[in-house]
């Protein structure tokens, strides 16, 4: 089997399980959703954007999704990164395997093992726009941080608060997966400096705004983001990229183009290039158990 078939057996695998996918030719694509016990209810669709217009809140809810496509350029004062949400979240949240939003409001307040303690979603939001995008965090009451959560909960529609879309993220990969560097810096020139340029600078369109993020340097995350992590890093690229390579998805996705050593590879090379640095981190992870791969 050529490995387009391979990638698209795969994709069909992961899809089509009772954890996954439900749906026949020419139907929407459902998804299983169970409660906090396991309990089936029903059917999960990722709603199209022309379905907001139907929400009483549609004009909140259109304003979030701007500022999670456009944030760099729409909250100029908390974002010091050449970055937006979306430019991690794929397909505005949607995109299985792109660090979907689907269970995102339904999620919290969660654990989180880096502070070592429950945080709300504002925290979290704001945790993203200190880290990956190296600014400062938003008003938790102000219109901007409310619009965001509430496209959030549009985009989780009708599921209760608590239960969970069955749909894939990135998975974990194998930590014990000896990283190399050197090789990365071939495979990045290979199959990522095209988007993300040959000095990891990103790519801006034509009237200057951001296409693709830089990966590292004064304009990227910083390093106490998520994604400066090693593992974390590569198990996001692994199921993601390169884009535009297959004819499968949304986005012609390489979900497959990549094995598990050639994404810890990548990840370790840009995640160790020059960034910024991120003074709270000195309160990460206060109990200890820091991951292997937290570059500090």
């Amino acid at each position: 089997m050529n490995k387009l078939a391979c990638a698209l057996a795969t994709a069909f695998a992961l899809l089509a399980g009772p954890a996954g996918a439900q749906n026949e030719p020419g139907q929407q694509q459902k998804y299983t959703v169970l409660d906090k016990d396991g309990k089936r209810l029903p059917d999960y669709v990722i709603p199209d954007d022309t379905e907001i217009a139907k929400a009483p809140n549609a004009e909140q809810i259109r304003l979030g999704q701007r500022l999670l496509n456009d944030t760099a350029r729409l909250l100029p004062n908390n974002v010091g990164a050449a970055m937006n949400c979306n430019s991690c979240h794929v397909q505005q949240g949607k995109k299985p395997m792109g660090a979907p939003y689907i269970n995102t409001f339904n999620s919290f307040p969660q654990y989180n093992p880096r502070a070592n303690r429950e945080v709300t979603l504002q925290e979290r939001i704001n945790g993203c726009f200190q880290r990956s995008m190296n600014g400062k965090p938003l008003d938790k009451e102000s219109a901007e941080m409310e619009a965001m959560i509430a496209y959030m909960k549009w985009l989780a529609q009708d599921v209760p608060h608590g239960a969970q879309v069955q749909i894939k993220n990135t998975w974990p990969l194998d930590t014990k997966l000896v990283p190399d560097a050197e090789r990365g810096r071939g495979l990045y020139a290979l199959q990522c400096a095209s988007c993300h340029g040959a000095n990891g600078e990103g790519r801006r369109n034509a009237s200057g705004e951001i296409a693709f993020p830089p990966l590292w340097g004064d304009e990227s995350f910083n390093i106490g983001a998520g994604l400066a992590r090693t593992y974390k890093a590569a198990a996001f690229i692994r199921n993601n990229m390169p884009m535009g390579v297959s004819t499968h998805g949304d986005w012609g996705e390489g979900q497959g183009v990549l094995t598990d050593q050639d994404a810890v590879d990548i990840a370790e090379f840009f995640t160790h290039m020059p960034r910024p640095d991120f003074p709270g981190k000195v309160n990460d992870w206060p109990q200890g158990k820091k991951p292997k791969d937290a570059r500090y």
